[in-house]
């Protein structure tokens, strides 16, 4: 298992924190997700052999959200 921490833009509040939670989470391979709204921030738990970070963003910003690199 690996974590990584991604930064992501357009988080506003409490349902934006739930959407990007649950994008993440529905991956294959995602673990767990923790989604801070302070900071901007996501702390993913994953398999890496199972998914990677550019399908993390890609969920991400299907649902209108943004990682930063």
């Amino acid at each position: 298992m690996q974590r990584i921490t991604l930064q992501i833009e357009k988080m506003s509040c409490g349902n934006c924190l739930e959407t990007v939670k649950s994008a993440l989470e529905g991956l294959d391979g995602v673990d767990r997700a923790y989604v801070h709204l302070e900071d901007k921030t996501a702390r993913v738990d994953y398999d890496a052999s199972r998914v990677n970070t550019k399908q993390m963003a890609e969920a991400v910003e299907e649902k209108g959200y943004m990682i930063v690199p």
